[in-house]
């Protein structure tokens, strides 16, 4: 998809015909949302172009290099070859990513499962985990609300990832995530299992219909605080709201005013109803074709093993990772790259 590139252009034209026209900002809303396109797929031109003119480029130098056969060209053509390929295949892995929502940005949610204080600490490490890949792919995290735990580590987190296909990358994650480890909180030093759960939805636009009657809805406020450190806005300003009909629970404390608070979260709670339609309708589609595929929130994903030995496995895709520290620092793209491969032959 990403190199349709006669395509794409043409699409540009279109839509710098649109921005020309007169009434082009009668709605600014909807002129926002076409220059938004617009720039993405400009984007997507520069990005193939760039990537052209670097194959050009290493062509030329191995040319050069079998002319000269001087050593510090061939080990420049290693180099630059070598460059190229993470570059190549970081723009096929996005032409996997094709989905509706797969360019949004992602709101994740981290939840500790059973085991108190050891649970809570895994949070807290899968957490960091995150914002480290989030921030090397030049990402923006906002933490929207955040529960700590009472001894160390967090309960959960809800966080706002923004950047281009953002839920495209993060969808791959969602599941239950799996420790292995000796526990720093037992005195006896024993080997411990925690659970943490990872909830994933994309961020949607305020234009897609989804009702929410007032009457639905149970609204609270109140004051945020614990060990949130600088996570926390500790005013009397944080908003939980429910969601009586289904049961939904959301909320935010992160922002400046109780406003603020409210209107985030009411947008949280309008991409978790509108992702729960869609797998409602997802149901029917498998009921109908008869289907029986069960997704189940408990299913666990992978499993982070420090202790008798060094390994994450994803249970799905069967990868396999030994540098257990180069994962938590946010090398993920391996697992998330080979479930988006996957996925792309099973559709």
């Amino acid at each position: 998809m990403l190199f349709e590139i006669e395509k794409i252009k043409v699409d540009i034209k279109k839509l710098e015909e649109k921005t020309l026209a007169p009434n082009f900002w009668d709605d600014p809303q909807e002129a926002q949302k076409i220059l938004q396109n617009l720039n993405q797929l400009k984007d997507t031109i520069e990005e193939f172009e760039t990537l052209q003119k670097n194959w050009e480029d290493l062509i030329t130098l191995i040319e050069l290099g079998l002319e000269s056969n001087d050593q510090e060209i061939l080990d420049e053509i290693t180099y630059e070859a070598e460059k190229f390929k993470k570059e190549f295949e970081k723009k096929r892995i996005q032409t996997l990513l094709r989905g509706k929502y797969d360019k949004n940005n992602a709101i994740l949610s981290l939840h500790a499962g059973a085991g108190g204080t050891e649970a809570q600490d895994w949070v807290q490490m899968l957490f960091r985990m995150y914002t480290r890949w989030a921030e090397d792919k030049g990402y923006r995290v906002k933490v929207m609300d955040i529960l700590p735990g009472e001894e160390a580590g967090i309960k959960s987190v809800t966080v706002l990832v923004e950047g281009p296909y953002a839920y495209g990358y993060l969808k791959a994650e969602q599941g239950v995530h799996r420790l292995v480890r000796i526990s720093p909180f037992d005195a006896a030093g024993r080997r411990h299992t925690s659970f943490a759960s990872v909830d994933v939805i994309p961020e949607i636009d305020d234009d897609i219909e989804i009702e929410i009657k007032p009457e639905d809805l149970k609204i609270e406020t109140f004051r945020a605080g614990g060990a949130g450190g600088q996570y926390v806005n500790k005013t009397e300003s944080a908003v939980r709201i429910t969601h009586i009909p289904t049961g939904i629970v959301v909320s935010c404390q992160n922002e400046r005013s109780q406003q603020s608070n409210k209107n985030t979260a009411l947008k949280i709670l309008k991409a978790k109803l509108f992702n729960l339609y869609m797998e409602e309708q997802q149901k029917k589609i498998n009921e109908l074709r008869g289907e029986q595929k069960e997704i189940a929130w408990g299913n666990q994903i992978r499993s982070y093993v420090f202790h008798p030995y060094s390994l994450v496995k994803d249970h799905r895709t069967g990868v396999e990772v030994g540098n257990v520290e180069a994962v938590m620092d946010g090398e993920i793209d391996v697992f998330i790259n080979a479930y988006l491969k996957m996925n792309s032959k099973a559709s």
